[in-house]
C-alpha cells in the first residue's frame, strides 16, 4: 500500500484560524490563567500555534498527556490507554485541553471524565478538527478550528503509521494498491 496525500486545509487557513480561537480564548479567560494541556503526540502542533497567539496579559501554563486508541490504523479501536500522565495537579486551575481530532469521541469522552476527576476549577475543550458525524459518544468540544468531513487526515500533528506529522497544512490520505 503507497499513499497519496491532497491538501484539504491550507497552512495559511489553520493559521488564521488558530489566530482566531486564540483570540476567543484570551477573551473567554481574561483574568485568569489558562493550563492548557496537550494531548500527545498530535495536539503538539496545535497546542503550539495556539499558544503562542494568546496575548501576554493571558498567563498560560502548558502540561501534556499521552493516550493512545489507534496504533497503526486509521480508526480508534475503542481500547483507551494512558502512556504517559499529567505533570501538575488540576485542582483548582483553569483547563484547556487542546487535541488534534475528535472522530468517534471515545478518547475523549474517557479523558475528560479523568480530568474532571481531578476537579479542575474549570474544564474545556479545543480541537482543530471535528468529526461530528463519526461521533459515538457525547463529547461538548467548546472551540472547534474545523469541522470536516469523515476522511482520514495527516499534517499539523496529525499522522499515518508516524509519518506526516510535519506537513504544515491538513492533508487526506488516500491509500491505493501498488
Amino acid at each position: 500500500m503507497s499513499e497519496k496525500i491532497s491538501v484539504m486545509i491550507s497552512e495559511q487557513e489553520v493559521s488564521d484560524r488558530a489566530c482566531a480561537l486564540a483570540e476567543q480564548i484570551a477573551r473567554d479567560y481574561a483574568g485568569k490563567t489558562i493550563h492548557m494541556i496537550c494531548v500527545l503526540k498530535g495536539g503538539y502542533y496545535f497546542m503550539s500555534e495556539l499558544s503562542k497567539r494568546i496575548p501576554e496579559d493571558v498567563p498560560v501554563e502548558l502540561d501534556f498527556m499521552s493516550v493512545s486508541s489507534y496504533g497503526d490504523d486509521t480508526k480508534s479501536s475503542g481500547i483507551v490507554r494512558i502512556v504517559k500522565d499529567l505533570d501538575q495537579p488540576l485542582e483548582g486551575k483553569d483547563v484547556l485541553v487542546v487535541e488534534d481530532i475528535i472522530d468517534s469521541g471515545r478518547t475523549l469522552y474517557y479523558l475528560m471524565d479523568i480530568m474532571r476527576g481531578r476537579k479542575p476549577a474549570s474544564l474545556r475543550l479545543c480541537t482543530l478538527l471535528d468529526k461530528p458525524d463519526r461521533r459515538e459518544r457525547d463529547v461538548k468540544v467548546d472551540y472547534v478550528a474545523f469541522e470536516i468531513e469523515d476522511k482520514f487526515v495527516v499534517g499539523c500533528g496529525m499522522d499515518y503509521k508516524q509519518m506526516y506529522r510535519n506537513l504544515p497544512y491538513i492533508g487526506v490520505v488516500e491509500l491505493t494498491e501498488d
